[in-house]
């Protein structure tokens, strides 16, 4: 247990150091990453009241016993319920891991959303869904509109897909065969 203390204090020290250096290779960036870098950022993160101010978490951000409106959160998420406008990391929250544009990682947590954006990696829970998504998703019931990927889940449903649909119910709208059980392929 101390080694995971240790372990985790230190990636909360040095991220930040990491994210400057990024920071200065990417001065032509894009519009969306000016706005990222527009705010506070923290190394570590304790929620333990609600914030008026948005600042931005670059390392870890502990959530218990809730979650307060970071914009932007790179790192770890961990606790009980995690929101965010982007996220770049681990999101491990027991019941809801929010994020409400685009979010690249992994997701684990009872109910996991990418709202309006894009989702390029996995995400794991009883109910999982994104907007777009590039990767895989997990859980009892999976839902995306736009799918490149693996969904494996008791129902799963995508409006258009590239990939493999593995469960009881696969739903790919805009497929020829729109249901197909137990697999079902998109290409």
């Amino acid at each position: 247990m101390n080694k995971l203390i240790c372990l985790v204090a230190a990636a909360a020290l040095v991220a930040p150091a990491f994210a400057q250096d990024a920071e200065k290779k990417d001065e032509g960036a894009p519009a969306r990453d000016e706005s990222r870098r527009a705010g506070d950022t923290w190394p570590a993160f304790f929620a333990v009241c609600e914030l008026p101010a948005a600042t931005d978490v670059i390392g870890v951000r502990l959530t218990i016993p809730f979650s307060t409106r970071q914009d932007n959160v790179t790192g770890f998420d961990i606790g009980l319920w995690g929101r965010s406008l982007y996220f770049e990391g681990v999101q491990l929250n027991l019941l809801r891991n929010d994020v409400k544009d685009d979010a690249s990682g992994v997701q684990v947590g009872i109910y996991n959303s990418v709202g309006g954006g894009d989702l390029l990696g996995v995400q794991a829970g009883l109910w999982n869904e994104a907007n777009s998504m590039r990767g895989a998703q997990i859980g009892l019931v999976n839902t995306s509109g736009e799918t490149e990927g693996l969904q494996i889940g008791l129902i799963n449903r995508s409006e258009t897909m590239t990939g493999y649909q593995i469960g009881l119910v696969n739903v790919i709208r805009s497929a020829e065969i729109q249901f197909f059980p137990i697999i079902n392929i998109g290409f």
